[in-house]
């Protein structure tokens, strides 16, 4: 048993009838029942041990006296012992200005303001103690904040129908606008005391209720945190980052103003609304900015919007970072800047766009900053007007202005710091003396006369607030101040409904009630979480859902009155929880914009793209930066803005504009058109002419021009030429089945009769030229061997004989010829052609016989209506026979051609082929270079010119020989003209030379009388 002193006698309290150890323990403090608890851990090992051993009842009943004495004197001894070791040391002692109220209250109700806008610089000396920072730049409108919570307890601790049985106190807190005083508030708060000391209540004070604060949505989440570790109530009056609406990390947290994810949704509706695709955000660099942006770009985006920049603005103000952002509003072409921020932290960026004189900018303001005095002052209305935004609910709060002007600058230090700094002076005498002298001092040395008398600096304490009409006593924009208003009142109708319970009612475990002088704060969090009521004032029923109220807005504009101040105007509203189309209400014909324009700024990257055209994307660029591309031919867009462009249909094309599909143009060569005309002129007149040259030929069908080779045959060469013209009329108007193959298979018919008939009479001409050919070879031959034996008979004496007998060998030489070609042959070579033709023609009718088709594809803006020949191998071959029937008549005409008589009919024939050729080689070229209704005048003109030529070369010599000059029109004159004789034969022998030749050209003339005239 060593090292255990006290076992072998252990006292009575081991015993468990005697805990006098138990007792000694509760007197402890709490600090030290660690130590305590080791000692207990020893005795515990000792009495256990004690018990082991065999003792009897007396034995114990006689030591129990001197076991007392003995445990007491071991405890007294402990403790001095663990109060000499205990270290338990106050780490810091936090520097806070604070009102406090909680003498003789039944209930305390804690609040945090930002009274102060930031933390004085410490310097960052970290060889010195640290001690707890304090803040600078006093904050009126926050003050108002403070002295309306203040002012709100007081009204109801005044009511006798709101806790009429309780009297609240308040403990507020000046969180400085920045998260370590917000959180050295919060733990001061819990502990109830000065010195902070986490995870304790010090003090027997009335009950913590909940608390109201703290400003700032960074500030709340930090102080959210603590206070749900707690299950402790906190009612927020501004601070609505969407952040906080996560139950699981603050499950007690509630507020009075709404979320902002309806400001975010307001804001992306208010772009949206006025068709602003282009524009810029500014958030403040904490949770409250950053969320707020996130979920407005979350909504601009998902339609449509750009942002064109995105700035932070720096939680303590850095000049480079400020003059960044000013340089990127300044080069951004974007007109709408929405702006996330506190009046605190915007601040130094429009002092420095006042600087550059930042202007022809609409601000969308948010609700922290679209009301604060500390932006709208004097000057920044050129930078500044025409701003939109969302404040939340105005009401006005009878009294309150009173109370605001009735202040007690001597009662508590943050007052009197908002006097000082209110009215520049100080009400401390000592120190306005101290800051006469220094001011006093003149250039003597000496003190003027007022720094003798009461200093210039000290404040009288009965200074006017209202005449001074600053941001503090203004109660025109009450609207986080209502808000504060309410979150009091939810707090006490709160505990009013927990005063008010009816015990076997409550809501709590067996239906039991809290107590109002000693309830839990996870208990109060029921009631508030449920509470429902309606404020004094203005009748408007608060209540929470997820802790949260209704999302109503109201939407201001800044326009420069009068006297060249701000003010703030109403202009619509927007209901969060309203349906789709009636959330946002808006009177935009009232909102007057930037430098007093009426009308709404545009803010786009891009123009959009009319009708007609299409976006097209610019590479690395926002998808609102395009650029519009007009639509191709048949293509068009209808709507604005337009991805792409839509193909019309086959049967229709874009207009000029691109912005409508119209029905193509139909088009054909009409009848009616002026070239539709002229070409039926043509065509009429080339078949009257022909007409007219049968008429003259029937007139004189007896004369030896018109029966020279085959009369009938010159008629049905009049009658194709009669087709070919009146077939071209059939090629006019629109196409239909019939006309299409009545066109093309008269014209193929009605050549291949002309050419046919060309053909025959060529081939005799042609057959004639050889003929008369051969006969003046042998003519010229007998005329040489008359020659010879006229000599040989003169040479030997016998002229007589010798000429006798050479007359008679001519004569027999030079017999006349007949032709080989009759005109029977001629009509049969032209009936088979044409035959053959015919033939062709009508397989093709059956087999793929022509049709009308559109033609889309010729012209995009029209629909040709034409003849589709079916097959184009059949028309090659029908046409191509046609062309071997042109190349046989031309070169039998060409052979012809130098039969000499008094009319050369084989010379007209040949440059009618001429004539015929030269067409149609021009029309092929001048075909496939038109299109439309020009490849069917084309055609016209080629079969128009091919027969007006072979009429004219043919027909027109002809006519002019029987109209004007009916003279030569004799039989004598259709015989070949004689060759001139040699003038080197003589006597005889030359006259038989001659005599052979006309015997020759005689038979030769009559064979051309026996033929047809063409």
């Amino acid at each position: 048993m060593e090292g255990r002193p006290y076992c072998d006698e252990a006292p009575p309290f081991c015993t468990p009838h005697h805990s006098y150890l138990a007792t000694f323990a509760a007197l402890l403090p709490r600090g030290r029942m660690r130590h305590l608890s080791q000692g207990a851990a020893h005795f515990s090992v000792c009495c256990k041990e004690r018990e082991s051993t065999p003792n009897s009842v007396q034995h114990w009943q006689s030591m129990e006296m001197r076991g007392f004495l003995l445990g007491l004197f071991c405890f007294f001894c402990m403790n001095i012992s663990i109060w000499a070791q205990s270290t338990c040391k106050l780490k810091a002692k936090f520097n806070l200005n604070s009102y406090k109220n909680v003498e003789k209250k039944r209930v305390v109700i804690g609040g945090m303001f930002p009274v102060h806008m930031r933390v004085a610089s410490s310097g960052g000396n970290t060889s010195n103690l640290p001690v707890s920072s304090g803040c600078d730049g006093f904050n009126f409108r926050t003050f108002r904040w403070t002295q309306t919570m203040l002012f709100t307890i007081n009204e109801i601790n005044q009511r006798e129908d709101l806790l009429p049985n309780t009297d609240l106190g308040y403990v507020i807190y000046d969180s400085c606008f920045t998260i370590s005083k917000a959180v050295e508030g919060t733990l001061t708060y819990l502990t109830g005391q000065d010195e902070a000391v986490p995870n304790y209540r010090c003090g027997n004070g009335p009950p913590l209720a909940a608390l109201v604060g703290t400003g700032g949505s960074d500030l709340s989440i930090a102080t959210a945190r603590i206070l749900g570790l707690y299950h402790f109530p906190q009612v927020s009056y501004c601070s609505t980052c969407s952040a906080l609406n996560n139950k699981f990390q603050f499950p007690t947290f509630l507020r009075t103003i709404p979320n902002d994810l309806h400001q975010s949704r307001a804001m992306a509706q208010l772009v949206l609304h006025f068709g602003w695709t282009w524009v810029g955000t500014i958030a403040a660099d904490d949770d409250y900015g950053k969320y707020g942006i996130k979920d407005f770009k979350e909504q601009v985006e998902e339609a449509g919007v750009c942002i064109s920049f995105s700035e932070t603005l720096p939680k303590v103000s850095k000049p480079e970072v400020i003059q960044n952002i000013v340089q990127t509003v300044v080069e951004s072409t974007a007109k709408i800047i929405v702006v996330f921020s506190s009046d605190v932290d915007l601040s130094p960026l429009i002092g420095e766009l006042l600087r550059h004189n930042v202007t022809n900018r609409t601000w969308i303001a948010s609700e922290a900053w679209v009301t604060s005095a500390l932006i709208s002052q004097s000057g920044v209305s050129s930078v500044l007007s025409g701003t939109l935004g969302f404040g939340v609910k105005r009401a006005d709060i009878p009294g309150l202005r009173r109370h605001l002007l009735n202040l007690d600058p001597y009662a508590d230090a943050l007052t009197e710091e908002f006097w000082e700094t209110l009215f520049n002076c100080t009400l401390d005498y000592s120190r306005a003396l101290r800051m006469a002298k220094e001011r006093a001092v003149g250039v003597n040395g000496t003190l003027s006369r007022a720094a003798r008398g009461l200093p210039d600096g000290l404040c009288s304490g009965s200074e006017s607030v209202a005449q001074l009409n600053n941001t503090y006593s203004d109660v025109s924009q009450l609207r986080i101040t209502y808000s504060v208003y309410k979150a009091v009142y939810a707090v006490a109708h709160a505990l009013h409904n927990l005063e008010h319970c009816e015990e076997g009612k409550g809501p709590f475990v067996g239906g039991s009630c809290a107590n109002i002088t000693n309830f839990e704060p996870w208990q109060l969090m029921y009631y508030v979480k449920n509470v429902r009521y309606k404020m004094p004032n203005t009748g408007e029923e608060i209540y929470f859902e997820d802790g949260d109220t209704e999302g109503f807005y109201d939407i201001i504009n800044w326009q420069v009155n009068g006297n060249g101040e701000i003010s703030y105007v109403t202009m619509g509203h927007y209901n969060g929880s309203a349906a789709p189309e009636e959330k946002m209400h808006i009177m935009k014909d009232s909102i007057i914009w930037n430098n007093g324009e009426l009308e709404p700024p545009r803010s786009v990257c891009s123009e959009n793209c009319q009708p007609g055209t299409r976006k097209g994307i610019r590479q690395g660029e926002p998808v609102c930066c395009f650029d519009c591309i007009p639509c191709a031919d048949g293509e068009i867009s209808n709507t604005t803005n337009a991805r792409e462009c839509i193909l019309c249909t086959g049967d229709d094309w874009s207009n000029t504009a691109h912005d409508a599909c119209v029905p193509k143009i139909i088009e054909f060569l009409a009848f009616g058109e002026p070239l539709g005309i002229t070409l039926i002129v043509i065509s009429a007149l080339g078949a009257l002419v022909t007409i007219a040259v049968g008429v003259v030929f029937l007139m004189h069908i007896g004369t030896p021009l018109v029966k020279a080779n085959d009369a009938l045959l010159s008629f049905l060469l009049l009658l194709s030429l009669v087709v070919t013209f009146l077939c071209s009329i059939v090629f006019l108007g629109e196409p239909q089945s019939w006309s299409c193959m009545t066109s093309q298979v008269a014209l193929a018919l009605g050549f291949a009769l002309c050419l046919s008939c060309i053909m025959g009479k060529a081939a005799v001409l042609m057959l004639r030229a050889r003929a008369l050919k051969k006969a003046r070879a042998k003519a010229r031959a007998a005329a040489k061997a008359a020659k010879a034996a006229a000599e040989a008979a003169a040479n030997s004496g016998s002229p007589d004989v010798i000429v006798t007998s050479s007359n008679n060998d001519i004569a027999a030489s030079d017999e006349p010829e007949v032709d080989t070609l009759t005109f029977g042959h001629q009509r049969a070579m032209a009936a088979v052609a044409t035959l053959i033709q015919a033939i062709a023609c009508t397989v093709w009718l059956i087999i793929l016989p022509p049709h009308p088709v559109k033609n889309t594809a010729a012209q995009n803006v029209k629909i040709i209506l034409e003849c589709d020949e079916g097959s184009v191998v059949f028309i090659c071959c029908i046409f191509g026979y046609d062309i071997l029937l042109a190349l046989l008549a031309f070169i039998f005409a060409f052979i012809a051609r130098k039969l000499e008589d008094h009319f050369s009919e084989a010379k007209c024939m040949t440059f009618g082929m001429l004539v015929f050729f030269i067409v149609w080689i021009s029309f092929v070229p001048a075909y496939l270079s038109t299109r439309g209704k020009f490849m069917v005048a084309v055609q016209i003109f080629a079969i128009l010119a091919s027969s007006f030529g072979l009429l004219s070369c043919i027909f027109l010599p002809k006519c002019y020989i029987l109209l004007a000059k009916p003279e030569r029109n004799k039989e004598e004159l259709m015989k070949p003209r004689p060759k001139p004789k040699d003038g080197s034969s003589t006597g005889t022998s030359a006259s038989l030379a001659t005599a052979a030749t006309d015997v020759n050209a005689s038979f030769a003339s009559t064979a051309i009388d026996d033929q047809p005239g063409n």
